[in-house]
């Protein structure tokens, strides 16, 4: 049977049609619920305008489950997400495992060269990059000056950790609800640990010999702890040991938190009138020291990686190079302002006038350039990582630790003995992973 030529054009027209609803690709992107990733997903008509073709599931998913569901999935190649959500602690140990997608691929306007030494290093193997920052942090101390001020005290710009436990006697009126320091307490590796091993950093502790022996039983994780759960105990708001990241930054918000040590990410909501009425009366300063050179801030990037098991590489890369590039902070800037810009990944947004007059830039990115990972505590050590320990028994065992850490600061068990029951646990980790011999 003959077609007319109408026929047949109709006909190529509708296969081209139905050809370009096959091309749909969906990819499932596992992320974090900190503000910044949730901020995306309200930016994704920008994403969609420009690749129609791709549509986008979202798992958001609280930091300690995220790491579990991503953890399992990606080491039994379940192929569940095509973008995942990861730290600086993943990529390294994940990529050595042909876990990941190396992402040397992404086009030019990626431009790989402007992303900050520091950052870029932690997430590069053999010369390639296995994940793309999407922020990246140190730690550094927030205060409202306002109270610093009532009490007559002056927060220095490079504190020491008497300084904090005098500003956090100072400021306390738990009666008003002012608590004199927020810290975590929730347990997990990337919570209460992060914040507790540079806080070790600082006071001359380790996790490890050079032996690979564990450190707990030592005088100075000793001092840590002591001065930690008495920090807490005397200055922090009721239930510390269920507070994490997400609860002292709300804290804080609300103005409770006098003097609040974490991630430097922070700064932009901690500024933005929109999210506190107390904006603009927040300071900043490094995060203390014990005198010995070694300051309490870690270097951490929260970063888009391919997992190898899915089955939308391409895909998976188009959304990154999106979501990472410098587009798309200056999409952010354009949209709710440049305190608002994902932090700590690019040189350029330090070069940026506008970014560089906010008054936390140069603290964030002087916390940045501080952290060193291959040389974290004040005695030598066998291992890299300035707030966890690169090596894939690490996550399992820290977060056994920061249980137990944790409900020493609850009052369930005493300093001692909880660092009596992390070192036993160190030692019986190690030794079955053959580090101790």
């Amino acid at each position: 049977m003959k077609m007319t030529y109408r026929a047949l054009l109709g006909a190529s027209v509708a296969a081209c049609l139905s050809g370009a609803a096959l091309a749909e690709t969906t990819i499932t992107v596992a992320t974090v619920n900190n503000g910044d990733m949730v901020r995306m997903q309200g930016l994704m008509d920008d994403f969609y305008a420009k690749h129609p073709d791709i549509k986008v599931e979202w798992v958001t998913l609280e930091e300690n489950i995220l790491r579990q569901n991503v953890t399992t999935d990606i080491a039994t190649g379940g192929g569940q997400y095509d973008v995942i959500t990861i730290g600086t602690y993943e990529v390294p140990i994940w990529a050595k495992q042909n876990w990941l997608e190396s992402l040397n691929d992404l086009p030019a306007d990626y431009d790989i060269d402007d992303l900050l030494p520091a950052i870029r290093g932690g997430l590069t193997v053999d010369g390639k990059l296995y994940a793309s920052p999407f922020y990246g942090e140190s730690s550094f101390l927030n205060y409202r000056k306002d109270l610093a001020e009532k009490a007559g005290i002056t927060i220095p710009d490079a504190p020491t950790w008497d300084d904090i436990k005098a500003a956090a006697a100072a400021m306390t009126d738990k009666d008003a609800g002012i608590y004199g320091i927020c810290l975590r307490g929730k347990a997990g590796w990337g919570e209460n640990m992060a914040f507790l091993t540079t806080m070790a950093n600082s006071y001359g502790a380790r996790w490890f010999d050079e032996n690979w022996q564990p450190q707990f039983d030592q005088p100075e994780w000793k001092a840590v702890m002591t001065d930690y759960v008495e920090l807490l105990t005397k200055y922090g708001p009721p239930g510390a040991s269920n507070n994490g990241y997400n609860e002292n930054l709300t804290l804080s918000l609300q103005g409770k938190c006098a003097m609040r040590m974490d991630a430097t990410v922070s700064a932009g909501a901690l500024t933005d009138p929109a999210q506190s009425e107390f904006a603009d009366k927040v300071g900043f300063a490094l995060a203390p020291d014990a005198g010995l050179g070694k300051r309490a801030n870690w270097l951490w990037a929260w970063s888009l990686a391919v997992p190898a098991s899915s089955d939308a590489k391409e895909a998976a890369k188009t959304f990154i190079n999106w979501a990472t590039n410098k587009d798309y902070i200056a999409l952010v800037a354009s949209k709710e302002g440049w305190r608002n810009a994902p932090p700590g990944t690019r040189t350029s947004l330090y070069a940026n006038p506008e970014y560089a007059a906010l008054p936390f830039a140069k603290m964030t990115i002087d916390s940045i350039n501080a952290a060193d990972p291959t040389n974290p505590a004040t005695k030598p050590v066998p291992y890299v990582g300035v707030q966890f320990v690169a090596i894939p028994e690490f996550a399992g065992l820290a977060t056994s630790v920061g249980e137990v850490f944790s409900a020493a600061l609850a009052g369930q068990k005493t300093v001692d003995e909880a660092l009596a029951e992390a070192q036993t646990l160190a030692v019986d980790e190690m030794t079955a992973a053959g580090y101790i011999k």
